[in-house]
């Protein structure tokens, strides 16, 4: 289906046409469902966070001044909700620590991934993101699978551009970490 641009819809529904606003859900509701889904960990608890989004959304669209898109917007509360969703399900909120490892070539653990199968690759980087913080997973996700940029990643996350930046280079560092650990925890399997 072709959609219209999200202002359309925003002034209708603004007008009293609130049927409009149904065009905005079908067309933000995967990527919000996305959001959702690598902070809040069942898929049936991430379907119920993302139709909370679209009801604060709707009832907030009034607030909506346009200085950001309007999807970076809706992300942004998607976000939000994910974040105060699993805080609420969780007793205490543990952040990883930075971990420092030397001794590593990047260079080698490249050949080495770049010697796998396609697969093995997609399941070596799924098997590495699976143990970051969920917003970290989620600033990969955007960036990487979704090709969003730095500053509409700091919207919908609610950090600085250059917090960002950061996070994404130690997050590539981590996930190199992480990789390597798997690699090399396989060859010691096999062996």
């Amino acid at each position: 289906m072709k959609f219209r641009e999200d202002e359309y819809y925003i002034e209708q529904v603004l007008n009293g046409h609130t049927a409009a606003y149904r065009q905005l859900v079908e067309k933000h509701q995967d990527f919000v469902y996305t959001i959702v889904k690598k902070i809040v960990n069942t898929a049936e608890e991430a379907e119920e966070v993302a139709q909370d989004v679209f009801v604060k959304a709707y009832k907030k669209l009034p607030d909506f001044r346009g200085t950001a898109k309007f999807s970076t917007w809706l992300y942004r509360i998607a976000y939000n909700s994910s974040i105060s969703h699993s805080r609420k399900r969780r007793i205490e909120f543990l952040s990883a620590d930075e971990q420092v490892v030397e001794n590593y070539s990047e260079d080698d653990l490249m050949q080495d991934i770049m010697g796998l199968s396609v697969q093995e690759q997609k399941s070596l980087i799924h098997d590495a993101m699976s143990t970051l913080p969920q917003t970290d997973s989620l600033i990969v996700t955007l960036f990487y699978f979704h090709e969003k940029d730095l500053d509409e990643i700091s919207e919908i996350v609610g950090m600085t551009h250059n917090n960002v930046k950061v996070k994404l280079h130690r997050i590539r560092k981590k996930l190199l970490i992480k990789m390597n650990e798997i690699l090399d925890k396989n060859v010691n399997t096999v062996a």
